[in-house]
């Protein structure tokens, strides 16, 4: 049946809504895809439950096509498995805790490998019933401490997630293979640019880890290529250790150095009063600069952390948080160095980091700083630094961490060229988890020999709601949505225009000859709204093809307009099913 926009669900809006920041949130927003609720919460009306259905129809097609089946757990769930495998309380404040009238603790799930791997172990007891592949789609629940971008980043959002059960790695591999092919073909149905990065597992664990982005200068994730194809999330970077070099520099001496308690009135200083004795300026990238920063873990005990890095950079909050998962990082305060009298704010050396030194506090290293480099860095006095301090001769560290900001033009660690950034909205992630959670719950089969193993696992999720936002995002113009036609709520958007009577009969015997052929209709019959409305309505809807009948008809014409291209045609009235049925069928440009 037709969707009548006289009987629709929908107000469109011709501003934009205020806590809207995207280009595509504001348009769901305005053309009535999406309500919001609270601070990422969203209604989905009509229209959008529309485009939301074909991409959750995608997304089930391809899992069903590798023999995923297909299971629905509850979003409400019960404490016990997730104290089992630590994710109680490595969740932090992201998770939605509540208790029942009882006063058992419950929460609102925000991944679901702990269901799948207790319902498998409940059923399952022998090597002959794997391999296996659930999946479901879902609502999950995340407290997201800014939610933002409307729909692809809320707190209430709705996943297919997606596991792997073998016997094996071999197994597992295969599973993972599988998934990835099925993925690449969501994907490609989704009609927008994606790339498929190399990814830190974090703290989900797993020996391999894959993120498709979808290509955005409005995502949130920042991923690198170099020219031989490589791509990677600047979490999953790893900067080769830097070769040892010979030690070149004289003895270390401490020089006064007041007032410069940032890089770069270091740097002037020391190029005023401390020249190079090889007759070229300083630059942030002799000094080494020592952050600290404090780890607070899901026990809620507090460790402070140092890190050494060149000054020319910074540390990438990102790179970071994955590399101390599940701890999360808080800036170190006033009052931390109150108990840390040893360090001399903004004069920090490494001589007193160090979990063997005075402050006993962990210090690692940047691996781009070589053994037998020289550096300045700061003498643990205040107005004073250390000159020609070297590694591996004058200090140590406890060992290193890759944690700094990754720059246009770094060279790349394939080794071919520079390496070149872009942003990106991720909307699936695949894991090999291995038997970590599988252990945690003890999931275990007989195998062969009647031996008990534990099952190797394998976790994939596709964001579904967020597809709709990447979609709307990649897919717009100035004045509207423009959807993929296999993504859009109808397949053509029939506007009626004027007062003639003669012009909504003819259209709607249009409207029952397209229905009959199957073709999806949106069909603009209000009577009371002036043409104008009118056509700016279907423009920000986004319907792929409009059909505009009105004063032609008088000729026995129509208007088809292609949404994408602006492209206008006349076509007789009564060859106009066969003309929509053609269109229908031509490939989607932006697939």
């Amino acid at each position: 049946m037709a969707l009548r926009m006289s009987t629709l669900f929908l107000r469109t809006l011709r501003e934009d809504p205020a806590d809207a920041e995207l280009p595509g949130h504001k348009l769901l927003v305005r053309a009535g895809y999406v309500r919001r609720v609270a601070p990422g919460v969203y209604t989905w009306l009509p229209l959008g439950m529309k485009v939301l259905g074909k991409v959750e129809a995608i997304v089930r097609e391809e899992m069903e096509r590798i023999g995923s089946q297909e299971v629905k757990f509850p979003a409400l769930l019960p404490r016990e498995p997730y104290d089992a495998t630590g994710r109680w309380s490595e969740y932090g404040d992201l998770l939605f805790r509540l208790q029942d009238r009882k006063g058992a603790d419950m929460l609102l799930g925000p991944t679901h490998e702990e269901m799948f791997c207790l319902t498998v172990k409940d059923l399952y007891s022998s090597y002959k019933d794997l391999p296996l592949a659930l999946f479901q789609i879902q609502n999950k629940y995340r407290d997201e401490a800014r939610p933002r971008a409307g729909i692809l980043r809320g707190r209430e959002f709705i996943m297919k997630d997606s596991y792997s059960f073998d016997v094996n790695e071999a197994g597992l591999q295969k599973a993972y293979d599988a998934h990835r092919e099925a993925y690449i073909r969501i994907f490609d149905r989704f009609g927008f640019e994606y790339v498929i990065v190399k990814a830190d597992s974090g703290a989900m664990g797993g020996s391999a880890s894959e993120e498709f982005l979808a290509v955005s200068p409005h995502g949130e994730d920042t991923f690198v290529r170099d020219d031989s194809g490589y791509a990677a999330n600047v979490e999953a970077i790893e900067v080769p250790q830097a070769p040892e070099v010979e030690v070149t520099a004289g003895p270390a001496h401490v020089e006064p150095t007041p007032d410069t308690p940032t890089i770069e009135t270091l740097v002037a200083a020391l190029n005023k009063d401390h020249p190079r004795a090889d007759g070229r300026e300083w630059t942030a990238a002799d000094s080494l600069k020592n952050v600290i920063v404090m780890l607070v873990h899901p026990d809620g005990t507090r460790e402070p952390l140092a890190i050494g890095l060149p000054g020319d950079r910074e540390v990438d909050a990102k790179r970071l948080e994955v590399k101390v998962a599940p701890a999360e990082v808080e800036a170190f305060e006033e009052k931390d160095f109150a108990s840390y009298p040893m360090l001399a704010k903004g004069y920090i050396g490494p001589g007193v980091l160090g979990e063997s030194k005075s402050s006993h506090i962990k210090y690692l290293l940047d691996p781009s700083v070589a053994v037998g480099s020289a550096w300045v860095t700061g003498a643990d006095e205040h107005g004073h630094h250390v000159i020609d301090l070297v590694h591996g001769r004058d200090f140590t560290a406890d060992g290193t961490i890759q944690a700094a900001e990754i720059r246009e033009g770094d060279a790349s660690p394939t080794g071919h060229g520079t390496l070149k950034l872009a942003r990106g909205i991720e909307m699936g992630h695949i894991f090999q988890l291995g038997t970590k959670y599988a252990e945690a719950l003890g999931l275990k089969v007989l195998d062969e020999n009647g031996k008990l193993v534990t099952v190797t696992m394998g976790s994939y999720g596709v964001g579904v709601t967020r597809a709709v936002g990447a979609i709307a995002e990649d897919n717009l113009d100035d004045i509207g949505l423009i959807w993929p036609r296999n993504i859009a709520p109808a397949d053509i958007h029939v506007v009626a225009t004027g007062k003639d009577e003669e012009v909504f009969v003819k259209a709607e015997e249009i409207v029952r000859s397209l229905e009959a052929t199957g073709i999806e209709v949106l069909f603009d019959d209000r009577r009371k709204v002036s043409p104008g409305v009118k056509f700016k309505d279907a423009e920000l809807i986004g319907v792929p093809t409009i059909l505009v009948v009105g004063r032609g008809l008088a000729d026995g014409k129509v208007e088809l307009k292609d949404r994408r291209s602006g492209e206008r045609r006349e076509v007789p009235v009564d060859d106009i099913v066969a003309e929509v049925t053609a269109e229908i069928a031509e490939p989607d440009s932006n697939l």
